[in-house]
């Protein structure tokens, strides 16, 4: 019948517009975002084998979104999302998923040269050995990429975008900074390409990416035995908390080892209050990116001398002349939940007007990504 030929034909064409012609399995992309996947699955001889992992995951990303909404107006009968944030979130990981695209090709190109002129050993691609190497320096370089991310101002700069809101679901995971890759190329990514393949060194920079998707969520409380062995919702809850307590812990990707390990663990207690520290006051996702950039280079001009200067970019972002590098913890202000978020009240109608043009600019924006990658296939 030409009806249900012509439903198949559109249900098509909206997965290829989101996940892309070789789409994978809906079980196989749930598998994803938890990391549940095996080496022999996931082993590629070329960079050009390797999957678009993240571009596959966006109908799932969604999906997930939808299904955190529904448990959680069943479960606490009011919606754990902000229209104006979460559009605040999404339209950031818009323009960091465009910023990513114009950069792939000039991250990988020094990663390569390392290690075709100056790899340590030969590890065979299809090798669980050199599958669980990259796994795990994967994993121990995102713990430091991201640490170093909160204890230098000007990593900072681009990693407090991922911190600005004040809610905490499934659209802040989205929310990434577009200068984020910008600088940390050599100091926490080439290393590895003295060991890792290539090819093995991208899978799991997606799968590491990839998993912190899901624990971005109140709720699931916690995991029982897991919470010793791997990042979870309630460890990451409270990376993302601006309680003193709460502030500088938790940096793991994928395993909380290395987090227990020195020292930076801590155990959600009291309720978390999300956020920055001073938060932001505004839904603009271009002054999101480049506030504190701004912040940066006002207090480089007004802080005396080159080396106090110098500690303005590479100390914390809370150092200033006579503190300890990282600040000082008596100067995170006191919060206490509920604390009251930044809002904006409008008619329902403009709400619906903004939500139904937002998703009409994401279904443009997938579109053009996808034509774009069509045109350069080789990543």
């Amino acid at each position: 019948p030409k009806g249900p030929n012509k439903m198949a034909e559109v249900q098509l064409e909206v997965q290829e517009v989101f996940a892309g012609k070789e789409a994978p399995s809906v079980l196989t992309g749930f598998r994803r975002l938890f990391y549940l996947v095996t080496p022999n699955e996931t082993s590629f001889q070329t960079l050009e084998e390797v999957p678009p992992y993240i571009e596959q995951s966006t109908p799932y990303f969604f999906g997930m979104i939808v299904i955190e909404f529904l448990v959680a107006c069943l479960k606490n009968k009011r919606s754990p999302v902000r229209l104006n944030d979460s559009i605040s979130s999404l339209s950031a990981g818009m323009i960091s998923q465009l910023s990513n695209s114009l950069l792939e090709g000039l991250y990988f190109i020094p990663y390569i040269w390392v290690h075709e002129n100056y790899r340590l050993m030969d590890l065979p691609w299809d090798s669980p050995i050199t599958w669980w190497t990259a796994f795990i320096l994967a994993d121990f370089a995102y713990y430091w990429l991201h640490r170093m991310s909160h204890e230098m101002n000007i990593l900072w700069a681009a990693h407090q975008v991922h911190h600005s809101s004040e809610d905490y679901n499934l659209t802040t995971a989205l929310r990434q900074s577009a200068f984020q890759k910008v600088g940390t190329l050599f100091l926490f990514e080439l290393p590895k390409a003295l060991l890792v393949p290539p090819p093995a060194f991208l899978v799991h920079r997606e799968f590491n990416i990839l998993y912190q998707f899901w624990i971005h969520t109140e709720m699931v409380t916690t995991l029982g035995p897991l919470e010793y062995i791997i990042n979870t919702p309630s460890h990451h809850r409270v990376h993302h908390g601006r309680n003193p307590y709460c502030i500088d812990k938790n940096y793991a990707g994928t395993l909380i080892i290395f987090d227990r390990m020195f020292g930076t663990f801590v155990k959600e207690e009291e309720k978390v209050v999300y956020g920055l520290t001073h938060p932001l006051n505004s839904w603009d996702p271009i002054w999101v990116q480049l506030c504190h950039y701004m912040h940066i280079w006002k207090t480089f001009w007004a802080t005396p001398g080159l080396s106090n200067k110098l500690s303005v970019l590479w100390k914390g972002p809370g150092w200033a002349p006579g503190k300890p590098r990282l600040g000082c913890i008596e100067d995170i202000p006191k919060v206490k939940f509920p604390e009251p978020k930044y809002d904006s009240k409008v008619p329902t109608l403009w709400s619906i007007y903004t939500a139904v043009h937002f998703v009409l600019a994401l279904i443009l924006f997938q579109e053009v990504f996808a034509v774009s990658k069509a045109q350069c296939p080789n990543r």
